[in-house]
């Protein structure tokens, strides 16, 4: 196999990034997967028609490296951007951008961003969707708005562009498509909208005629789906592709569900996959392994695939659990990645079961208009017995006091509340204090951004972070410890039974 290019995977779930052989013929591919999932939505919302409306894009891309062996190395996102067959537009009369190619390209973050987002205000009435590969990175982009609204209301009501953007072929283009003139009514407007301090339904309101929230909201992206509620009033969350660094593996044919019920139908012309069930012995010297005609509705799965880039009987990491069919097709909900878990003692938690126990803690703050913003964790072991460190970024519905006026002791309850959420072999451990109470940290506003410019100052790919939901880096806790606001820990051991 010729090898054309290397992909570099994410990093954040497994802690170091690999390089992944492709070739061309591997990113048309990918390309094209576009031009068969985008007439699905369609059938499901009506308003998206074949060349009506424009998508406003929240995507970025990296800086290309060349390996000592004269290979080119980029993340797979950055190649497929780069492509031509995702820059012209003719074909997919589904995905007209708000934006020049310019900006998604340019490899600035900040003026990447804040050029898709002036493009997006200027054609507010036009914008019908708005995208971003992964849950985390449209958060940002409005985090990103909220804080720098004022430099961009400016250049609207100037007819200016700011001195940040230097970019000289994206800053030609922005001129000369949108700086025609001054519009103080747009500005005006824009400024009202953000300065009000209710970001509720800030998108739907800024663009009027967005239909729904292209963006991954599984798996670890699922925390982040009520935060995404609450900045669009409700809109759908549709979650397309199914799709690792590595290769693609499945649609959603089902877009506007209920985006905690989502189930993929692996493509079998995409991969060749095969499934090693969660109650054998997933590392002895004899794994045995299913193909997806013989997978059981309701039984967990690691997925092994074999690719055409030369990958074979590869363990992506994944936990699939199997859903039901499409047709005789097996569709799968992501659960969760097989190496992200807490341990103390020997009890094992699960991705899946510490956000169950973050759900409980929502529930509990839902009273006081609070909105748990993100977290992470880790397995402290600084003091013995060891416990479990939650870290929680906060954030107010109605303004931007972080707690507004929450006690200690409802925090204190809802670290109780997670030690009930969790299994019983970890509240049998605590119970016989093997493990020491859970805490909570409070960290204070934009942690969670300071964490992702730490990752992506590693070398991670803003497209592709994925928030680590378990911590084990040095430097990224001495960043959360040094932001924390308030501690607090679980006033007495959880119920045993």
């Amino acid at each position: 196999m010729m090898c054309d290019c290397a992909e570099c995977s994410s990093g954040t779930s497994g802690g170091q990034q690999k390089l992944i052989p492709t070739t061309d013929a591997e990113v048309r591919r990918r390309c094209d997967l576009g031009a068969v999932v985008l007439p699905y939505i369609n059938e499901r919302i009506s308003e998206l028609e074949a060349g009506k409306g424009k998508v406003l894009t929240m995507l970025l891309t990296r800086f290309e490296i060349v390996t000592p062996g004269g290979l080119l190395a980029r993340p797979i996102l950055t190649s497929l951007f780069k492509n031509p067959m995702y820059y012209n537009d003719k074909p997919y009369p589904f995905n007209t951008k708000t934006s020049p190619i310019e900006a998604i390209h340019c490899s600035d973050h900040f003026q990447s961003i804040y050029t898709q987002l002036l493009c997006g205000l200027y054609q507010r009435h036009d914008v019908t969707r708005i995208q971003a590969v992964y849950a985390s990175n449209l958060v940002w982009a409005v985090s990103f708005l909220e804080h720098h609204y004022d430099e961009l209301c400016h250049d609207i009501s100037s007819g200016t562009l700011s001195p940040k953007i230097t970019d000289p072929s994206l800053r030609a283009t922005i001129i000369n498509t949108f700086m025609d003139h001054p519009d103080t009514v747009l500005s005006d407007f824009v400024k009202r909208e953000c300065s009000g301090g209710n970001w509720a339904g800030i998108l739907k309101r800024i663009w009027p005629k967005t239909k729904l929230l292209q963006t991954v909201v599984t798996g670890s992206m699922a925390p982040y789906i009520p935060i995404l509620n609450h900045y669009s009033g409700g809109l759908p969350l549709v979650s397309l592709i199914y799709a690792s660094s590595e290769c693609d593996l499945g649609y959603n044919l089902n877009p506007i569900c209920d985006p905690y019920h989502i189930s993929y139908t692996l493509m079998p012309n995409l991969v060749y996959f095969e499934f090693i069930p969660l109650n054998v012995d997933t590392f002895g010297p004899n794994v045995e392994t299913v193909d997806l005609a013989n997978v059981v509705v309701g039984q967990e799965y690691e997925l092994v695939v074999t690719t055409y880039n030369g990958l074979f009987r590869y363990r992506l990491g994944d936990v699939l659990c199997a859903t039901g069919f499409y047709n005789s097709t097996p569709q799968f909900k992501i659960m969760r990645r097989t190496n992200v878990v807490l341990s103390i003692d020997v009890e094992k938690t699960t991705e899946v079961e510490l956000q169950g126990a973050i759900d409980k803690a929502s529930e509990m703050l839902k009273p006081f208009d609070i909105l748990i913003l993100d977290y992470t964790s880790n397995a402290s072991i600084n003091k013995l017995p060891g416990h479990y460190v939650i870290y929680l970024e906060l954030m107010s519905n109605n303004n931007n006091n972080q707690q507004n006026g929450l006690g200690p002791q409802v925090l204190e309850q809802c670290c109780l509340a997670m030690e009930n959420a969790l299994g019983l072999v970890y509240r049998v451990a605590r119970r016989d204090d093997f493990i020491g109470p859970l805490e909570i940290l409070v960290v204070s506003n934009g942690t969670f951004e300071k964490l992702k410019d730490h990752a992506i100052s590693r070398g991670v790919c803003m497209n592709q972070f994925k928030m680590p939901r378990c911590v084990q880096l040095v430097s990224m806790l001495e960043l959360l410890d040094s932001r924390v606001v308030s501690a607090h820990f679980s006033p007495s051991a959880p119920r045993s039974t």
